[in-house]
């Protein structure tokens, strides 16, 4: 009679765990239909930013001109994004990712200064725009001279 109950027990654990996975899926898949319906403009280039963190993270991991410095710290910054735990959650609007995208632009800006400037922006897949904005004006040579 024990064993029976543990079972169910169990039964009803998985799939609760079942439909837990099948709601966070299908909310994945709204969410990017919903994405890819975007205007262009500030809203659709929001919404394409964390992907091209996680590309340009990839890409500067595999080059060989990145530091190892660099290397982790934009590693972590990967990870980062792709983590279930956030300190700010995602589902908040507007400010729920605010915390990827800051640990992304430390990440970033300090990947900036170990490696030549063209190596990171030729990593990112996106706008060069938003790349250069994230980490700051190219410093004159003089100035790196010094």
């Amino acid at each position: 009679m024990r064993c029976r109950r543990t079972v169910d027990v169990v039964r009803e654990w998985l799939i609760g765990l079942g439909i837990a996975a099948a709601v966070m899926v299908v909310s994945w898949l709204v969410l990017i239909l919903l994405a890819r319906r975007l205007p262009e403009g500030t809203a659709k280039e929001l919404a394409r930013f964390l992907p091209a963190c996680v590309t340009t993270v990839k890409r500067l991991r595999s080059n060989p001109a990145v530091p190892r410095r660099a290397k982790i710290a934009v590693g972590i910054a990967g990870l980062w994004v792709l983590s279930p735990i956030d300190l700010i959650p995602e589902f908040l609007p507007v400010i729920g990712p605010l915390d990827d995208v800051v640990v992304v632009a430390l990440a970033f800006r300090y990947a900036a200064r170990q490696i030549p400037r063209d190596v990171l922006l030729d990593a990112w897949p996106g706008d060069r725009r938003i790349i250069e904005r994230l980490i700051g004006p190219a410093q004159r040579a003089d100035a790196q001279e010094r």
